[in-house]
């Protein structure tokens, strides 16, 4: 109809067509009045004639009827707005049956958790995951939710129109347009029907036809198109893939790839024993990372973990190990073929020296990062930087950093470190429980008797299963071994015939308990057992007619320096009839999984290496373990079946322990880190994002060292006090420090072997530098003897070793070099026998440390030859001993190196005790220091020494002593002395070879102010010099051809307008 101006008479104008034919048909136009009366002026001819205005009629009785509302017809718009209205309403009654159906057949919420849809595997999409705090998936509508909310608003429009348009008309009309209506909806209704029914068909054919539904524009903005599914199958052994998957970390293996694929660093915290160690690698070579040539490197913190690691990996995934590889420090067998390699950190660190973006590397896996060991620090540190540039540069690498007891807090909230923190993905689950044991009382001083006394009960008392003690030391394990063996002994001859005559004692299940007797009651220490066993424990062992044969003990030592054939012993199984028992140090803390092992002994107690940061002596502190280590003890016991950890100190003891252990690089010297990562070009090492810093006073002292041998630049000594604090930590690398940085020594130690090329001295330099990095050369025998036939055995082995000292260290020169002739002579005997075992044995060496020497002398043969190939060194297996001149430069040699480890003889105008007498001050202390009796210079007491470490013990010992002259220290160690002015006596001198101006100077020492004898030194600077050289200049001694043409009397005048001269 429009919006026109209705004009006048519209609604006579509105029915022009004359439809006549009746009377008795209903128009909505005709006009009737009661009576039959018609309006006036109204008649046949002129029947829609209306008049101008109504008459006024009074109303009779039945009144006039009301003139009925004409009805119009529905225009096409709205008959279609209609019949949406219709259609939805259809629809909206038949969705509530709809989602009563569908749930009737929805799953509960504990299946959905559950169930993943098959459709994302391999897609890079995440697996469906119900989030905290939502009851799970409910099913809102048939159709999508947009799609619901715009019906809504329209269908509140429909009612409003409908509204409207039925206030106009009347009920009457309401009812003739249901009539008219019912025949045009009826295939209306049908047809919404029939679409409601594909609605429903495509919404439950799944979520990815919905997807496909998404708009184009909104799948150009993905960031990442899929990718097909990568998996490199493996063919493992039926027993081995059953044992896998009762590992509580492969229930885990999609939650960690998921984090790995989505994140560039991932943190992950699995409780010991939950297998993350063997697995992890696993699942990234099934995963593809270790296609194209590439390799997965995980880094422990342990050479026998990184190879006893290797060889299980390589077992599980039935690959040969030159697949499966590793490698530490002097030995590896790494291939071309290499896909998964374990090693130490400290190769790592080699290799980003070499190629700092490690392009060889998908991933890298830095395992048990809780031990916060030096390199674990400096390469997460390294690594933080070096995975973004690999991903700038578009070949993505990732890091994983796993622990079973981590400070998540030193990574996550690091900002220096991480900007981003990574996500960590918890494994909370040990593969099984173990049941730990507190001591009510806690012994302070006879940890290791205690120790006994509870391996003794264990044994006797509870059922089969390996035990794993642990000790502080090498001394330690060996007394508790040989304690443990003689009141459990085992002879491999007798064991069938013992095994027949065992008796096993009758255990009243009623009364049986599985824990040691000190784990009840008190008082159930004095009766339970005394039947059977004849006594209390607590003198098993203690004497000879305590022992008990009948249940034989296998005691196995384990600690790092032990030799690694008796290290492989601890993980073959025991002999038949007999119980493991493994006495170990920290070493078989982490990693490691001796099998069998069901009981653990924990001494609470460690022993670390601490270093002063003043004086830099070093003492061996026996300490309280940390919280963290200490559930690392007791997982041990939980790997291969549940277990009981029982610790020698009360749980309040353990409420004081620390929480984590102190990082490694808190409480050591840094200066070869430092000169490490200035080869890397980290200049200010003081913005290094290191995971836990090391204190400023410690990188300090290791710039001036550096600086003081030449490794690094000398800083400015003029300027502003800012500027001249920031240069002091900001030092640049010098071409001999690049050099340094190539040998894999100490920087004292490569300073001497750049020094070594002289005199052909650089083969024993090299052997003294392996035999001074490689500790413990010689065996000890100053630990108890259990009898008079052990004491008689080691008094002359003592004796053996004292007379092969005397006969390496020479008589003469050879004898002022001290303990590193002895190392020199002990290394060249011990090749030229080739170094076998009985050699060793004989005179008193250890053989691991023999072996590890040789494999050092190699590698820096190696590294010598590399940066000096003109040197053209080898290992000669049948050297001779170095002549008296050679001997004399490696004095020297050494001096240079060891500078600011020099020591004087005290005065006897210093001395102020008794107790001083023969002994030596250093430039750091202030307490004396004193020559070990075994050392060579002991009787011989030279009065300046330079010596290797300062070991505390009941004096303060020094180690590696070598005898150095007076004359050498101003002369070789230059940047250590006060010079004072030039002496008249005898006068300077023009040296024509050198060009310079020469004189004698005295000089004192250091801070300690030591006199040191006058040498021959250039003319300091000032305007002397320059007096002195035009002097000389005249009399011709700079340009001898100019002295005849200079006549006699003009050296007099100029003497006399320079009297000073």
């Amino acid at each position: 109809m429009g919006k026109l101006r209705k004009k006048h008479n519209w609604k006579g104008r509105q029915k022009s067509e004359p439809q006549q034919p009746a009377k008795e048909e209903k128009t909505a136009v005709v006009v009737e009045l009661h009576d039959g009366d018609r309006m006036k002026g109204v008649d046949d001819s002129n029947a829609l004639v209306l008049p101008a205005s109504r008459s006024k009629q009074k109303k009779k009785e039945g009144g006039l009827k009301r003139p009925a509302s004409s009805k119009r017809p529905l225009t096409k718009k709205q008959r279609k707005e209609l019949q949406k209205v219709l259609e939805r309403k259809e629809k909206k009654a038949q969705r509530a049956d709809v989602l009563t159906k569908l749930a009737e057949v929805q799953l509960p919420e504990s299946e959905l958790k559950l169930l993943f849809t098959t459709s994302k595997l391999g897609t890079g999409d995440k697996l469906y995951q119900i989030k905290d705090g939502e009851s799970g998936p409910k099913i809102s509508s048939v159709s999508g939710a947009n799609r619901k909310r715009k019906w809504e608003e329209e269908e509140e429009e429909d009612e409003e129109q409908s509204k409207e348009e039925s206030s106009e008309e009347d009920t009457s009309s309401e009812e003739e347009e249901e009539e008219d209506n019912a025949t045009e909806t009826g295939g209306l209704k049908e047809a919404a029907e029939t679409k409601q029914e594909v609605k429903l068909e495509q919404n439950v054919a799944g979520p990815d036809e919905q997807k496909e539904a998404i708009p184009a524009r909104k799948t150009a903005q993905s960031k990442q198109l899929s990718e097909p599914a990568v998996f490199i199958p493996v063919d493992r052994s039926a027993e081995v893939q059953e044992a896998r998957l009762k590992l509580p970390v492969l229930g885990e293996e999609q939650v960690i790839m998921e984090a790995v694929r989505e994140n560039p660093c991932v943190v992950i915290c699995g409780e010991t024993g939950s297998g993350k160690t063997t697995q992890v690698p696993q699942f990234l070579y099934e995963a593809g990372y270790a296609r194209d040539n590439r390799i997965i490197g995980i880094t422990e913190p342990r050479r026998v973990a990184a190879v006893s690691m290797s060889h299980r990996v390589a077992k599980e995934m039935n690959l040969p190990r030159q697949v499966v590889s590793y490698q530490i420090r002097y030995e590896g067998n790494v291939t071309s073929d290499t896909k998964i390699k374990f090693m130490t950190d400290g190769v790592l660190l080699k290799e980003i020296q070499k190629d700092f973006l490690l392009q060889r590397y998908s991933v890298i896996i830095i395992d048990e990062a809780h031990e916060r060991s030096v390199y674990t620090d400096i390469l997460i540190g390294l690594l933080s930087r070096i995975v973004p540039l690999r991903n700038k540069k578009g070949m993505p690498m990732k890091l994983l950093i796993m622990s079973a007891t981590l400070r998540v807090e030193d990574f996550t909230e690091n900002q220096k470190l991480f900007r981003t923190p990574p996500p960590v993905v918890k494994v909370d689950a040990r593969q099984f429980p173990v049941t730990v044991h507190f001591n009510k009382r806690t012994p302070l001083e006879d940890y290791t008797g205690e120790a006994f006394q509870k391996t003794c009960k264990i044994h006797r008392m509870l059922p089969p299963g390996g035990i794993l003690v642990f000790l502080t030391g090498q001394a330690e394990v060996h007394s508790l071994c040989r304690r443990l063996r003689k009141a459990f002994p085992f002879r491999k001859s007798s064991t069938a015939k013992q095994k027949k005559t065992v008796s096993l004692p009758r255990i009243d299940l009623d009364n049986y308990s599985a824990l040691p007797m000190d784990e009840g009651d008190e008082d159930r220490e004095a009766g339970i057992g005394d039947e059977e066993d004849g006594g209390s424990d607590l003198e098993l062992g203690d004497d000879p007619a305590e022992t008990d044969p009948s249940i034989p003990l296998y005691v196995l030592p384990l600690y790092s320096l032990l030799a690694p054939e008796q290290q492989a012993k601890v993980f073959r199984p025991p002999p038949p009839g007999t119980r493991l028992c493994v006495v170990a140090t920290n070493v078989a803390e982490t990693s490691l999984t001796i099998p069998g092992i069901k009981y653990v002994v924990d001494c609470g107690r460690v022993k670390k290496r601490y270093y002063d940061r003043v004086t830099g002596v070093s003492s061996f502190k026996v300490t309280w373990t940390s919280q963290a280590s200490a559930n690392q003890r007791a997982g041990r016991a939980g790997r291969t079946e549940a277990g009981h950890c029982y610790r020698l100190y009360s749980s309040a003891v353990f409420g004081d322990f620390s929480q984590f252990s102190e990082a490694e690089i808190t409480r050591r010297p840094v200066e070869d880190l430092v000169l490490q990562m200035k080869d890397l070009n980290i200049e200010k090492v003081v913005n290094f994002p290191f995971p836990t810093p090391p204190s400023a006073e410690a990188l300090v002292a290791a710039e001036e060292l550096l600086v003081s041998l030449g490794a690094l630049e000398e800083p400015p000594r003029s300027g502003r006090m800012t500027d001249l604090q920031r240069a002091k930590l900001s030092c640049p690398i010098t071409p001999l420090g690049r050099a340094m940085a190539a040998f894999p020594v100490a920087p004292r130690y490569a300073k001497m072997l750049a020094l070594g090329k002289q005199q052909d001295c650089l083969p024993y330099i090299i052997a003294v530098v392996s035999a001074m990095t490689v500790r413990e050369l010689f065996e000890d025998f100053d630990r108890p003897a259990r009898s008079d036939d052990e004491s008689s055995k080691l008094n002359q082995r003592r004796a053996r070793l004292a007379q092969m000292r005397r006969l390496w260290a020479g008589q003469g020169a050879s004898l002022l070099l001290g303990d590193l002739m002895v190392m020199l002579g002990a290394v060249g005997a011990c090749e030229f026998a080739g170094c076998t075992p009985k050699f060793c044995e004989e005179n008193g060496l250890r053989n691991k440390a023999m072996v590890e020497i040789r494999r050092l002398r190699s590698q820096l043969t190696n590294a010598v030859n590399a940066v000096c190939p003109e040197v053209g060194v080898f290992v000669d297996p049948k050297m001779a001993p170095p002549t008296e001149h050679q001997v004399l430069c490696l004095r020297q040699i050494v001096l240079a190196g060891l500078g600011d480890h020099l020591a004087r003889r005290v005065q006897a105008e210093d001395m102020l005790d008794p107790k001083w007498k023969n002994a030596y001050k250093t430039t750091l202390m202030d307490d004396p220091v004193f020559i070990h009796p075994n050392s060579a210079l002991f009787k011989t007491l030279p009065e300046f020494v330079v010596y290797q470490e300062i070991m505390e013990t009941s004096k303060m010992y020094m180690r590696g002593v070598s005898a150095v002259e007076a004359e050498w220290i101003p002369q070789l160690l230059p940047q250590y002395c006060h010079f004072g002015p030039a002496l008249d006596s005898p006068a300077p001198w023009f040296c024509s070879s050198t060009g310079t101006i020469r004189c004698h100077r005295s000089s004192t020492f250091f801070r300690v102010a030591w006199q040191l004898p006058a040498v021959e030194k250039e003319y300091p600077e000032g305007l002397e010099r320059f007096r002195l050289f035009a002097r000389f200049f005249l009399e011709g001694q700079v340009l001898q051809h100019l002295d005849p043409w200079l006549p006699e009397a003009m050296h007099q005048e100029v003497s006399k307008l320079w009297p000073p001269v």
